[in-house]
């Protein structure tokens, strides 16, 4: 009998503490079985940090608590091109870095945190355009800048992984889609989300067209959904910290039980393509916002955290597709007795 294609199970893991503390995190994380995470903000004792501001000891701190805990990182979850492609006042509090700049410092960073945490992964975005102003009319100015950002990572053997979402030049599918075709670079795959489209008004028929646009240069996937939405012209600007509508996967307007149904028909190609990189598998990140969520973070808390696993590993188990949460086994390895 075929073995069923399986997936990696990975979680956001800031959304799963309340006071963002590495032991709350890790230890909510390892609790539900998971064995991998996304690092992005953290305390390890001196406050609540974005990953891209760890200093050493923390690092090594963080690097002791996950041998402790059983954990690996999936992906940086960084905010690499969360700022502005333009240095104009558009009446958003996005910051404007100069690129050259911004490649030399910031993703060179996101690459180096990437080695110390052992993961072939890190996550960004396509750019702010101006508020306003049409995506399509700084496709090209993105396309350039995400095309050296990819060239970075991949010159550090690592992928870099673009996440649609609202806003953003890349803000659906289609967009990020063509970023990725233009591109054309081993170095750059594509995050789909499925709530970041609901946000924006999207139907379900919408996103599952997305979903088929970005399925080409599909890297991972981030799961999180959202109840249906008519109330948010689809061109418009999305107010971030004004959702409060996220629910787990079984019960939005994503179609998540279509996508990860047509996921398992390329799953095995797509495994293969990803190892080829170094990437062990390919990730199904939860990020499911379940207290809300904004522009650079959510919450789910414990409790909401394994509300949304269930769910996702209901949805999974419905499209036939394979994954692993700790079991006995696993910790008797880890007690050095299997």
């Amino acid at each position: 009998m075929a073995q069923s294609p399986q997936v990696l199970l990975s979680a956001l893991a800031d959304e799963s503490a309340f006071d963002l503390t590495a032991v709350e995190q890790f230890t909510a994380l390892a609790a539900l079985g998971l064995e991998y995470y996304s690092l992005r903000f953290i305390d390890v004792g001196k406050g609540v940090k974005n990953v891209m501001k760890l200093s050493l000891p923390e690092i090594r701190r963080i690097r002791q608590l996950e041998d402790r805990y059983g954990l690996n990182v999936a992906s940086i979850a960084s905010p690499i091109g969360k700022t502005k492609l333009v240095d104009v006042d558009d009446g958003t509090h996005n910051a404007f870095v100069p690129f050259e700049r911004y490649l030399a410092r910031d993703v060179a960073r996101a690459c180096e945190l990437a080695h110390a945490f052992e993961t072939k992964l890190i996550r960004g975005f396509s750019f702010y355009p101006p508020k306003g102003s049409a995506p399509a009319d700084h496709l090209e100015q993105a396309v350039d800048r995400i095309g050296r950002i990819a060239e970075a990572c991949h010159r550090s053997d690592l992928t870099f992984g673009l996440e649609v979402e609202a806003n953003l030049v890349g803000r659906d599918g289609h967009l990020l889609a063509e970023i990725h075709r233009r591109v054309n670079h081993p170095g750059l795959v594509l995050v789909f989300d499925a709530a970041n489209l609901v946000v924006q008004g999207f139907s379900t028929a919408q996103v599952w067209s997305q979903w088929e646009a970005m399925k080409p240069g599909l890297g991972w996937v981030h799961v999180k959904d959202y109840r249906k939405t008519t109330a948010r012209p689809r061109a418009g600007h999305v107010e971030e910290g004004k959702l409060a509508d996220f629910v787990p996967a079984d019960r939005g307007a994503g179609g998540h039980a279509r996508i990860l149904a047509d996921l398992h028909g390329f799953l095995p190609a797509l495994t293969r393509r990803l190892k080829r990189r170094g990437i062990p598998g390919v990730f199904v990140d939860l990020e499911p916002h379940l207290r809300g969520g904004g522009q650079f973070a959510g919450t789910s808390g414990p409790d909401g955290m394994g509300i949304a696993l269930r769910s996702l590993c209901g949805v999974l188990d419905g499209a036939g597709i394979a994954y692993h949460l700790r079991d006995f086994d696993d910790l008797l390895a880890a007690r050095g007795l299997g």
